[in-house]
């Protein structure tokens, strides 16, 4: 894109759908649906995860292949604030897969007392997930809190996020090796619950850091109104899955994909074919979650329905519109989302506002 004008312009052509907006006063209904869309900031080489600071002004940003963590502010002002040591990409493309994925910052970070901010990432030998100091101008430190995670070429997983009970959830691919999603004892093909220090958090199902598995290459993770975890899959070749997450429960990984009626295994609540999904990220506004897709170069809406563990008919919106699309956060006090696209081009991505009426 020439120049942010150009973009702008682009982005004021894109399809939209509308919803009844709440009369004064009034608490706003579940549902909405995206309505406008705007150019927050240009310049990006591969946006994989955005994760707003406790103060909601301002989100942190990884870069997959360029290693670099930026501070992305509400009025689009960025500013790199260090890089991740000892990500390596992987050899599966001449940039690789794998490199700096998921970031997360303590519930508690303020910059002084406590510093601490979370990431995974791929190394030359494993994945990991790791600890470094932030303090408000500069990333240092380093420690690892959870090594050995197998890492492939790609199938690494890679979003990790503090849940409402405070412990870090941590999504794992299988590392290409399908019958580690079914062991137990491996660290591969699962949803992790850990606490700030790497240790399994209390109330584990298995007394390990294993809180799900039978899962092939999870990428998203948003919590609902209820606390309910929901995951965006990737699959293999012919379902790609949205999950609702129980501690424990086995979600199929190789022996389903998409549906599945095997005994002990649990399906997925919705599917996609892969021409129009491989699901990356996903969030929630307003009991409503939103889904980024690679492949299918779309965003999802996906309502669920009221309480209950049902959700509703699938629309796509944008559809080819601002090519693949990856990272996707909630606005921390407003119905709108942070989506980056993610073209495999150096410097033409783009974090997008989503306004969702």
């Amino acid at each position: 894109m020439a120049s942010l004008a150009a973009l702008a312009a682009l982005l004021a052509t894109g399809p939209a759908a509308s919803a009844t907006e709440a009369g004064g006063g009034e608490a706003i209904p579940d549902g909405g649906s995206p309505a406008a869309v705007s150019a927050l900031s240009q310049n990006w080489t591969g946006p994989w995860s955005l994760s707003f600071l406790p103060d909601g002004d301002s989100a942190l940003a990884t870069e997959r292949h360029t290693y670099r963590v930026f501070r992305l502010h509400r009025d689009g002002r960025k500013t790199q604030v260090g890089k991740v040591p000892h990500t390596v990409a992987g050899p599966a493309r001449p940039h690789g897969n794998g490199g700096l994925l998921g970031v997360a910052p303590s519930p508690t970070w303020n910059g002084t007392t406590d510093k601490r901010v979370y990431f995974m990432h791929t190394t030359q030998t494993d994945t990991r997930v790791v600890r470094m100091d932030y303090d408000g101008a500069t990333l240092s430190g380093y420690t690892t809190l959870v090594g050995g995670i197998q890492r492939g070429g790609d199938h690494n997983g890679g979003k990790i996020a503090f849940g409402p009970d405070g412990y870090l959830y941590v999504a794992t691919g299988d590392g290409r090796v399908p019958a580690l999603a079914q062991d137990k004892n491996s660290l591969n093909g699962k949803i992790l619950r850990i606490t700030a220090s790497g240790a399994p958090a209390p109330g584990n199902p298995f007394g390990t850091r294993v809180f799900s598995y039978g899962h092939r290459n999870p990428q998203g993770l948003a919590w609902d109104r209820n606390g309910r975890l929901w995951t965006a899959e990737i699959g293999e070749d012919t379902y790609d899955e949205l999950n609702l997450i129980k501690p424990g429960a086995n979600y199929g990984w190789p022996t389903c994909e998409g549906p599945c009626g095997t005994a002990g295994m649990t399906g997925p609540k919705a599917v996609w074919k892969p021409e129009e999904g491989v699901p990356a990220q996903l969030a929630v506004v307003r009991n409503v979650l939103y889904v980024a897709t690679l492949r299918g170069q779309r965003l999802w809406r996906v309502p669920i329905n009221g309480d209950t563990d049902a959700v509703g008919a699938k629309t796509a919106f944008y559809p080819g519109t601002y090519g693949r699309l990856r990272a996707v956060a909630k606005v921390p006090g407003a119905d709108a989302l942070w989506l980056g696209s993610d073209r495999r081009e150096v410097g033409k991505d783009v974090v997008l506002e989503v306004t969702i009426k």
